[in-house]
């Protein structure tokens, strides 16, 4: 692998010369923004659960099979909180937007803890295509709609008493009366409401239009959807004689064989290759 510097160089010099951004953010971008699901931060959130139930991280504990829907809200409504509703602004995003703002950009993300939206990111610029945790639908997905949570959180967390929230504030289906889920792709009753089916198209326009120099800049990529982001830009990336995969990722940084010279890998913390970029700016 190239030195450091010369891998930022012909980096920022590809990011210039682009006349398409195209971002995938996976879980490894809000790690490196703060929002870990394991460790110190876990323990800030969660003692009183580990000491209950004898969780581990907050990804595995969202697995967990609590025996009855107040414990689980009573879980999410904390786990919702800490990475929803309490994380504000981060410097990681914020770099990242500075870095692309005057680009012809597109975000492309797995990440449900709305970051893009926060930090200031082009709402129709943003294709979430797991979900979000601040919204609401049918666990059995009888309709299309999506619901806000935000004051249900606050009041579950609120009225919260040994690991459970009041029966009367399971959340019901207002259309069909079966319990609410969070809406998160983790099987086929994922609803795709009109927003998600108007940021598809407005991904694909996209990469219709792009028939100039395009940067994938892939941002915390691994192995757990690999076929929505990052097996999707090896390929387009290879089609493309105009593009560059720039591949941030502390584990898996390394580009497949065919895309060895149109790939620029890092493994070195993200958040220190962006403020390079930045101050070259």
């Amino acid at each position: 692998m190239e030195k450091f510097v010369q891998r930022l160089d012909k980096a920022k010099k590809a990011i210039d010369n682009a006349d398409y951004i195209l971002i995938g953010a996976g879980a490894g971008l809000s790690t490196a923004a703060g929002i870990d699901y394991t460790g110190e931060r876990f323990r800030k959130y969660f003692d009183d659960f580990i000491e209950e139930y004898g969780f581990t991280d907050m990804y595995s504990s969202g697995f967990y099979p609590f025996k009855s829907s107040e414990e689980k809200w009573a879980y999410w409504a904390r786990h919702i909180f800490a990475n929803r509703y309490d994380v504000g602004k981060t410097d990681v995003y914020q770099k990242l937007l500075k870095l692309v703002e005057d680009k012809n950009y597109f975000v492309l993300t797995t990440n449900v803890e709305h970051q893009f939206w926060i930090n200031g990111f082009d709402d129709s610029k943003i294709f979430a295509t797991q979900g979000d945790y601040g919204l609401l639908q049918c666990s059995k997905a009888c309709h299309k709609k999506l619901y806000p949570n935000k004051s249900q959180v606050f009041e579950w967390l609120d009225k919260t008493e040994n690991f459970r929230i009041p029966k009367e504030l399971v959340p019901e289906c207002p259309v069909c009366g079966e319990e609410m889920d969070l809406n998160l792709r983790k099987d086929n009753l994922f609803v795709e409401d009109e927003k998600w089916h108007e940021m598809h198209k407005n991904y694909a326009d996209f990469l219709k239009k792009a028939d100039g120099n395009i940067v994938f800049l892939e941002c915390g990529v691994g192995f757990n959807t690999p076929a929505i982001i990052r097996y999707p830009f090896e390929q387009m990336t290879y089609d493309n004689q105009n593009a560059t995969l720039i591949r941030l990722n502390k584990g898996f940084p390394d580009a497949i064989p065919e895309n060895k010279d149109k790939t620029i890998s890092f493994d070195e913390n993200i958040e220190d290759i962006l403020d390079n970029w930045l101050s070259r700016i």
